[in-house]
């Protein structure tokens, strides 16, 4: 393996390391969002769209690489059949279209992890900051609440004290007071009221985005299914259109991960040969 696809092959060993420990159900998003927060953190997301597309664009390059030595090989060994040439030429060529394969799969999988990385990422901040606004507004909810519920109390204890006087003057000065204590705690009522609908909606949400996060986990577990199952299974076999279906399929889901968009149901065979 070249120096590029070793390269390659550690970058996606990383990225794996890295989603699997952003998946961790006991590290909680607020925990995440303190470590993003890091001062060096801060430093590199300065650079981070930079970083993030260069690297998109070094995968991209390197998978079409892939693809077109995929193709090459494949074409040799059809014409070196028809053409009846030795085993060991034959032998030669199957060990490099194997090669490519590998190569295909490894930039393929680097490509679509490296977005699916980006998007967890994202997905983390945004709940993070929704757990944190609903935090701050059930504490506001609970100092109104509380806040009225004194000045309903100390209206009764006033109304109490001027029945027992039962003064004209009294009377008069009650209702001022009165008028005043209605009006503050239909500010207060109203305030409650505002402060209790932001609090559904950051609920509602809250829920969406766990909704989203645990779609995305799902798609992840059954991505590293099907990357052990090709890990185990892969061998040297003519390319066929199964695997420029794959190719195809490869980008289109890179596409519909960078424009986030929903992804579409891709049925897909890889035919196994027997290795060399």
């Amino acid at each position: 393996m070249t120096v590029q696809w070793t390269a390659v092959a550690a970058f996606l060993y990383g990225e794996v390391g890295v989603l699997l420990v952003l998946c961790l159900p006991f590290i909680s998003p607020l925990r995440w969002q303190k470590i993003f927060m890091i001062p060096l953190w801060s430093k590199m997301a300065v650079f981070w769209n930079k970083m993030f597309l260069t690297i998109i664009v070094l995968l991209i390059i390197l998978f079409l690489d892939a693809v077109r030595e995929v193709r090459k090989y494949s074409a040799i060994q059809v014409n070196e059949k028809v053409a009846n040439v030795n085993a060991n030429a034959i032998d030669h060529i199957q060990m490099k279209l194997f090669r490519s394969q590998r190569n295909l799969y490894i930039s393929g999988f680097s490509l679509f992890l490296w977005l699916v990385l980006r998007r967890t990422v994202t997905l983390l901040t945004q709940l993070a900051k929704g757990m944190s606004s609903h935090a701050a507004l059930e504490t506001q909810v609970n100092d109104a609440t509380e806040a009225a519920k004194k000045y309903l109390a100390e209206n009764e204890r006033l109304q109490e004290a001027l029945n027992e006087k039962g003064s004209g003057e009294n009377k008069e000065a009650v209702e001022t007071i009165n008028g005043k204590l209605r009006k503050e705690i239909g500010q207060l009522k109203a305030e409650l009221q505002k402060t209790t609908n932001a609090l559904h909606k950051a609920n509602n949400e809250v829920a969406a985005v766990k909704k989203q996060s645990e779609g995305l986990r799902r798609e992840y577990d059954n991505l590293m299914k099907e990357y052990e199952r090709l890990q185990v299974g892969v061998s040297v076999s003519p390319c066929e259109p199964s695997v420029l279906n794959c190719a195809a399929e490869f980008c289109l889901l890179a596409i519909y991960n960078a424009k986030n968009l929903p992804k579409p149901v891709v049925q897909h065979k890889v035919e196994m040969g027997s290795t060399p």
